[in-house]
């Protein structure tokens, strides 16, 4: 088998980004696909996760194979034993591995001394899986994904990051309102501009979330302290109190706005019970979509759809 590794949304051409929502939404509409039989999926976990791990379980077993959960006490990445070690044993053992970690090196590593695919399920840097089923939910409920734009108020983070290499890739225009030091790095943020620049695509980095919000087809928010930064919590809620996304945020807005969060949320921090439940709201579409997303990326890299991988 070639190795199809997806530890960066960038690890996929734009046209197989494409392709895979179009799958997705036919998988989600009820066509009936398989994998090979016997297939066997590795989730090799640093992180406790709901969506990620479900969608992954639920996916596999719909599609007709297994998975195996390993959990952080199981085996200790990188502690217990090498990161080699184990993506070199799990290469004998399962048919692609998962893996949800604290380091995006971690999840590189794995893939270099890995035999079989390796799927980054969240790392970081970056959460490719998750734009996949965002990218599917905007086409849902914009029916397609040009011309449009973005808008992500809050923390440059993991999933920022991946929202913004994608959109770059897609010809959509991204904008990010972060306070300053919490901004998308220069690093994915000149990434971002390189693919903008063929597909036309506006990439800005502002501070002012109520500019930013002017002419949003999407606005989309995450927690203000991620995994691991809960030590900060108080500290990063006074630092992002304007960045609420809330009923004044989406006065500045476009009516026909919507508002997506990745989940988990801290309702009456980043966004306001009103919002998330409100006819704005389609986060709980976007978690479904996490299932049918993994379906079709499950179903390219086992053997279900022909289409080019890499940039």
């Amino acid at each position: 088998m070639i190795t199809r590794d997806v530890i960066s949304i960038t690890d996929l051409t734009p046209e197989t980004i494409n392709v895979l929502l179009s799958d997705a939404l036919e998988i989600k509409a009820g066509r009936r696909r398989s994998i090979p039989s016997g297939k066997v999926l590795a989730l090799l976990f640093e992180k406790p996760s709901l969506r990620t791990r479900v969608s992954f379980e639920t996916a596999m077993m719909s599609l007709g194979g297994q998975s195996l959960y390993l959990s952080p006490a199981e085996v200790g990445l990188g502690k217990r034993e090498p990161i080699a070690d184990v993506a070199r044993v799990l290469s004998r053992y399962v048919d692609i591995i998962a893996t949800r970690t604290f380091c995006h090196t971690t999840a590189r590593e794995l893939a270099q001394e890995s035999s079989i695919p390796v799927i980054n399920a969240l790392s970081d840097v970056e959460h490719p899986c998750q734009v996949l089923a965002d990218m599917l939910t905007i086409i849902e409920n914009k029916g397609e994904l040009s011309s449009l734009k973005i808008v992500y108020v809050g923390d440059g983070n993991n999933v920022a990051n991946s929202l913004m290499l994608a959109s770059a890739m897609l010809g959509v225009d991204f904008t990010i309102a972060a306070p300053d030091g919490y901004q998308i790095k220069d690093d994915i943020f000149d990434r971002a501009n390189s693919y903008a620049q063929q597909s036309g695509a506006r990439i800005i980095r502002m501070e002012e979330p109520l500019d930013a919000v002017s002419g949003a087809d999407v606005i989309y928010t995450d927690t203000w302290a991620s995994m691991g930064q809960e030590v900060k919590s108080r500290e990063r809620c006074q630092i992002f109190s304007a960045y609420q996304v809330n009923s004044n945020l989406l006065c500045h807005a476009p009516e026909n706005v919507i508002v997506m969060h990745c989940l988990p949320a801290h309702r009456g921090e980043e966004i306001t019970d009103d919002i998330i439940e409100g006819p704005h709201s389609v986060v709980f579409d976007q978690a479904e979509n996490r299932l049918h997303a993994t379906k079709a990326l499950l179903l390219y890299i086992l053997g279900g759809l022909d289409i080019s991988i890499g940039s």
